[in-house]
């Protein structure tokens, strides 16, 4: 692995374009793919981007644009994916470049529909890359607030600790400070985890329950995560590490969690598509309840949280029942 690694990041959303702003405050030259053309127009213009994180100043000086994912591919042996997991299949299907020689990190926090993996295990699997070049970058950190330069921590994980070492020095900053671990399955699935209980959240918040609830709520959220994790990857994990219950806390409760939004808006009488049309931004615990949902059928962990919210989103079920009924359940 190269000194100097050549990285790139592909996606146009906001953890895209906050990750771009990481790379660039260490490296002179950043790799960027998005699909968005008049997207990139508008960056080497502007010098910001104007869909997401319009406060993140980026020097496109830095920057090699790319609106064609195989140039992007071609041209960089470390790839950042952070591209929303509902849409990741449909890009990689434009690559014709192997990427089993490529060392791919992602920063994509949900389930690949199509394959029922998290992307870890999807680029293993179907892409043959071999765990040793996989990697995954959680928080507990908000893209939002790593465009205002405060304070972010970031979890590289990998089962090689020198990538995620080495991936650590090229993000790190000032305003953002990074661990290493190797738990490259759990922190995955618990990135994709948080975003459902964030959903949980938001739809205890719509319904009217306070701070006391929303306690008991996260106090089992992580507990439930802590049975789920050991049901698909079970190792030696401390779940109360930020990686876990820091990322789990700010996405249940910050106002910047689109998660919680998309749960606020179903508490307070949205359907699922309306709430939806209204969000400009994906909300990933949508896709990743039916995928969790799925996935316990077989290992059968209790996730009466998880059971909910599925209930709630996929089987049409009455939000302020589905919470009188789980109310009993927490403890």
């Amino acid at each position: 692995m190269s000194t100097n690694p050549k990285i790139a990041v592909f996606g146009g959303g906001s953890w895209a374009t906050a990750i771009v702003k990481m790379l660039c405050e260490n490296m002179e030259t950043v790799g960027w793919y998005m699909r968005n053309k008049p997207a990139i127009d508008y960056i080497k213009k502007h010098h910001y981007n104007p869909n997401y994180l319009r406060s993140a100043e980026i020097n496109p000086k830095q920057l090699d644009l790319y609106d064609d994912i195989n140039s992007a591919v071609a041209q960089y042996d470390f790839l950042i994916f952070a591209i929303p997991s509902a849409f990741l299949q449909s890009e990689l299907n434009k690559i014709t470049i192997s990427l089993e020689n490529k060392i791919v990190f992602s920063a994509i926090k949900g389930i690949v529909p199509e394959s029922g993996l998290i992307v870890g295990e999807h680029f293993n699997e179907k892409y043959h890359i071999p765990l040793s070049n996989i990697g995954v970058i959680t928080g507990p950190c908000h893209a939002e607030e790593v465009a205002m330069e405060r304070l972010s921590y970031l979890t590289l994980a990998s089962q090689d600790q020198e990538k995620a070492k080495m991936l650590s020095t090229y993000v790190s900053s000032s305003y953002i400070k990074t661990k290493i671990s190797d738990d490259i399955i759990g922190t995955e699935y618990a990135a994709m985890l948080k975003n459902i209980y964030a959903i949980a959240a938001g739809i205890a918040h719509g319904l009217g329950y306070g701070d006391n609830f929303q306690s008991v709520l996260m106090s089992n959220a992580i507990r439930e995560m802590k049975r789920f994790i050991r049901k698909v990857h079970k190792m030696k994990r401390n779940i109360n590490n930020s990686a876990y219950l820091g990322d789990l806390l700010v996405t249940g409760y910050s106002t910047f969690s689109r998660n919680r939004m998309f749960g606020n808006m179903i508490g307070k009488g949205y359907t699922v598509k309306s709430a939806q049309m209204e969000m400009s931004m994906v909300a990933e615990g949508y896709y990743a309840t039916k995928s969790a949902y799925q996935i316990n059928q077989s290992n059968g962990a209790k996730t009466p949280i998880i059971d909910t919210v599925y209930n709630i989103l996929y089987d049409d079920k009455n939000p302020k029942k589905q919470f009188e009924k789980l109310t009993n359940k927490l403890n």
